[in-house]
């Protein structure tokens, strides 16, 4: 893998440490929303979108802080886009991470609808949220519940994410390994016989090479005693040329 898992876990921790520093500041966060809105004459609608706030940054913000905690806010969405896309390349054919990379992305969508979000009743309970309890119950229910949601929901997303990556990482290096030991197994197997076979083998030549050896020297044997016998003649009369 080009990104791999040590790096993939750094970026995360990167990411959660900006995360953190965002939600530190929401109350600063809220008021430059709130200004802008205003300035924008948009205070009966809710900010739905990244889209929405991104044209209160660009047309409707005139004060330093202001500017600087929404392209905070901005920026935070941007990485973890970035790192949407980095994790659905780890993740290849296999679709390790469930979706949950997928809906991360949707979610991070200039246009996506953010309105209905709340973190307090997002589907991994393991990481519990209250950034909605530090808002107005009006604010909270009407304008936004939904923006304040979005970044610890994603976050959220990442970590299941990559989570399930490193399991799925773990069972492909473990499943190398027991391939590896299987197949030196067999190869010793295989020069153990292999050996043992050119042993008897070279013992069955040699064999071999003595036998025809021997059937060679009682050959000439037989040769030479018939070649030093005299020829046969009948008993009793001696028969002349």
């Amino acid at each position: 893998m080009d990104f791999t898992m040590n790096e993939t876990k750094q970026t995360l921790k990167t990411l959660e440490q900006q995360c953190k520093l965002l939600r530190q500041q929401q109350v600063t966060f809220i008021t430059a929303l709130e200004r802008t809105r205003e300035n924008a004459h948009d205070r009966i609608k809710p900010v739905r979108s990244l889209a929405q706030v991104r044209n209160y940054l660009d047309n409707h913000c005139h004060n330093s802080t202001d500017k600087r905690v929404l392209s905070l806010f901005l920026d935070v969405c941007s990485n973890l886009a970035d790192f949407c896309i980095k994790l659905e390349a780890m993740q290849s054919e296999t679709r390790s991470a469930g979706g949950v990379i997928e809906e991360a992305m949707t979610l991070l969508s200039p246009t996506n609808e953010l309105s209905t979000l709340r973190a307090n009743f997002f589907s991994l309970p393991r990481y519990p949220h209250d950034v909605v309890n530090h808002l107005s119950c009006d604010e909270a229910r009407n304008f936004y519940g939904g923006v304040v949601s979005l970044i610890p929901i994603v976050l959220d997303h990442m970590r299941e994410a990559v989570s399930r990556l490193e399991k799925l990482q773990r069972h492909h290096l473990g499943s190398s390994d027991r391939l590896g030991a299987g197949q030196g197994s067999r190869q010793n197997r295989d020069g153990q016989a292999g050996g043992g076979s050119l042993t008897h083998n070279s013992g069955a030549q040699t064999n071999i090479s003595l036998a025809d050896s021997s059937f060679q020297m009682s050959s000439k044997k037989k040769h030479n005693c018939g070649a030093l016998k005299p020829a046969w003649r009948p008993a009793g009369r001696l028969y002349t040329t």
